[in-house]
């Protein structure tokens, strides 16, 4: 867990690689990626499930396992809301991958309730966020706790200064990251860089700046999300247009 830490406090941010199963880790293990971390997402859809904890946790362990046995870079753990209704339950999620050896994970501020999402209030983000936390130095579990908090991601008025408040939230509670999907407009990412005293992450969409950009603003840590797996099936599926198409092989060699 040490040195994954480090890796969010170098000069260059860390680009992490997200993955879905083992054969995608090894990719980026290859390429000599420091670190990958799973798309919750990206392996729901690879099991039939749409996103949003529709994934048991125990076929989600599964998937953790394999590649924690296949590679030997550090591996997080996009654990959504946390898998659990309960504190003990999610700290319990927690507590199974630090043992399987599992060194970082994300948890969310946003709850899917009849199929769409929605933020936690304030109150209710702090309350659930500190409770974890606080079982988790009980229980002498250490593992890298990245906070996401969704303001970008769901659109919400005034996103960088809701995402201000729900930043004082996660340092106050003593977790070790900050991380803000779907945040672009550089000003918005310096302004909160700036206020950030803890590394700072963001993920791919289409207007995101370039990683060079990017670490003159001050992010830490830098993911793809889902995009990859859907740009990766989005080329199989134009292969097998071309297979039948052409009516051979021909195109895949």
């Amino acid at each position: 867990m040490q040195r994954f830490k480090e890796l969010h406090q170098q000069n260059d941010p860390l680009l992490i690689g997200n993955v879905w199963n083992v054969q995608s880790a090894k990719v980026y293990e290859k390429l000599g990626y420091k670190a990958v971390a799973t798309s919750s997402s990206a392996v729901a859809f690879s099991l039939g499930y749409e996103d949003g904890e529709n994934i048991s946790f125990d076929e989600y362990f599964y998937i953790i396992e394999r590649i924690l046995k296949s590679v030997s870079i550090p591996l997080s753990v996009d654990l959504e809301g946390g898998y659990g209704k309960t504190t003990d339950e999610i700290v319990l999620n927690i507590s199974r991958l630090a043992k399987a050896g599992v060194v970082g994970i994300n948890i969310e501020d946003s709850v899917i309730i009849d199929g769409s999402r929605k933020l936690l209030s304030p109150d209710e983000f702090f309350n659930k966020l500190n409770a974890v936390i606080q079982k988790l130095k009980e229980q002498n579990i250490e593992i890298f706790v990245n906070v996401r908090i969704d303001p970008f991601l769901l659109g919400v008025e005034n996103a960088a200064e809701e995402a201000l408040q729900r930043m004082k939230i996660i340092e106050e509670v003593g977790a070790d990251g900050i991380f803000v999907p779907c945040i672009t407009e550089t000003q918005d990412i310096e302004r909160l860089t700036d206020a950030a005293k803890l590394p700072f992450s963001v993920m791919a969409m289409p207007e995101l700046p370039d990683f060079s950009t990017l670490k003159r603003l001050g992010v830490k840590r830098i993911s793809s999300g889902n995009f990859l797996n859907g740009y990766i099936y989005g080329q199989l599926e134009t292969a097998l247009k071309n297979i039948g198409e052409t009516g051979s092989f021909s195109p895949i060699f």
